[in-house]
């Protein structure tokens, strides 16, 4: 019996919600249905407070509609999976299956325990160095590691936060980090190294798929020094994984002031310039929107004209919120929600069908 979200269990989820929710909130990708606006956990105090706001919202949530949970290893010191997986507990006693809610987190930064340790280098040596999960040369810049072993440690460390047997998606947090450390080529050999310990790791059913959760990589010139080619990158997990290969997700943020993922055409595919979305559409790969409402910079104060031309929902933050959603080859707008009025807010959109693609597209042909 599967332990991850399937196709037959988040149908059923998106059938509690037929005639109550727009039609195309949930969208098919990879066998699943994903809901257009999913929960992110990576601000907050890291107190106990903070930990059961968070619960308190991933429930309401996936209640309101949105079966999209995305956490790190790294948010809040291990606290956000933590507080995930207590929520899921509660789903199960509330009636809804774990199949039915599709989990993403994340490897790749040192995450602390709880809070942040006195002596930073004795903790780093004695969780990952002695007994031999990383070295300190894998380590760059006093940060980020995505050596096989380090993943996997990582991977289970995930999986026993929020008591799970399996994850949907396990991204490499920000790959683009090594950049600034080697070079492009030792980049994309540790990359297939991470690819080949994913794939494994999928074989032995702890993970559905994987991919590459980014903040520059996907959003820079291709000349750039930390620029991600996606073509490359499925490449490599074809060679690793063959056709069906879990290579299937990444994350980029997209939002109103950080559009390129659309805009930029920095991607190559057989021989063709196209932007990111374009080009993970070509290559069957399906976008997360991190920062949707840019930590809050884009929900609030927009100009009347914008609001109109997205719909003149009730407040700012929709608005952004129906920007993300609304740009095609965007599949999920993922928003930090640590509280139930945001919620509320937020999940309201939901019943809000998004904008067509003419409508959308106008934002640009205004600009």
């Amino acid at each position: 019996m599967t332990t991850c979200a399937t196709l037959e269990d988040t149908a059923r989820y998106r059938e509690r919600f037929a005639g109550v929710l727009a039609g195309n909130h949930f969208r098919e990708q990879n066998g699943l249905w994903l809901s257009s606006i999913g929960l992110g956990t990576y601000l907050g105090n890291a107190d106990d407070e903070t930990d059961a706001r968070y619960t308190q919202a991933v429930v309401r949530a996936v209640e309101s509609g949105a079966n999209v949970i995305d956490t790190a290893a790294n948010y809040r010191f291990q606290r956000s999976e933590r507080a995930i997986g207590k929520a899921l507990r509660q789903l199960k006693e509330n009636g809804f299956s774990r199949n039915e809610i599709v989990i993403c987190t994340k490897g790749g930064y040192l995450p602390f325990d709880g809070a942040p340790p006195r002596d930073m280098r004795r903790y780093v040596e004695e969780t990952f160095v002695t007994p031999g999960i990383a070295n300190f040369e894998d380590i760059v810049g006093g940060s980020h590691c995505m050596t096989p072993g380090y993943l996997q440690n990582q991977l289970e460390q995930s999986l026993g936060n929020m008591q799970l047997e399996c994850v949907d998606v396990y991204y490499i947090h920000n790959p683009e980090s090594q950049l600034g450390h080697v070079s492009t080529e030792e980049f994309y050999a540790r990359l297939r190294l991470a690819f080949e310990a994913l794939e494994a790791a999928r074989a032995d059913g702890q993970l559905s798929f994987y991919g590459v959760a980014t903040w520059n990589g996907f959003r820079v010139p291709s000349n750039d020094q930390g620029y991600h080619s996606l073509e490359r990158m499925v490449t490599i997990a074809r060679d690793t994984g063959g056709v069906e290969h879990g290579f299937r997700f990444i994350q980029v943020p997209f939002n109103l002031g950080m559009p390129e993922a659309l805009t930029l055409a920095n991607q190559t595919v057989r021989g063709e310039a196209m932007s990111t979305l374009e080009a993970a559409a070509n290559l069957e790969v399906t976008v997360m929107s991190s920062a949707s409402i840019f930590q809050g910079r884009v929900a609030r104060g927009l100009p009347p004209e914008l609001r109109s031309t997205l719909g003149s929902l009730p407040t700012d933050a929709q608005s952004a919120i129906q920007f993300v959603r609304s740009a095609p080859g965007i599949c999920t707008a993922l928003v930090g929600m640590s509280s139930l009025a945001h919620v509320a807010e937020n999940l309201e959109l939901a019943k809000t069908e998004p904008l067509p693609v003419e409508q959308f597209m106008r934002l640009f042909s205004e600009a």
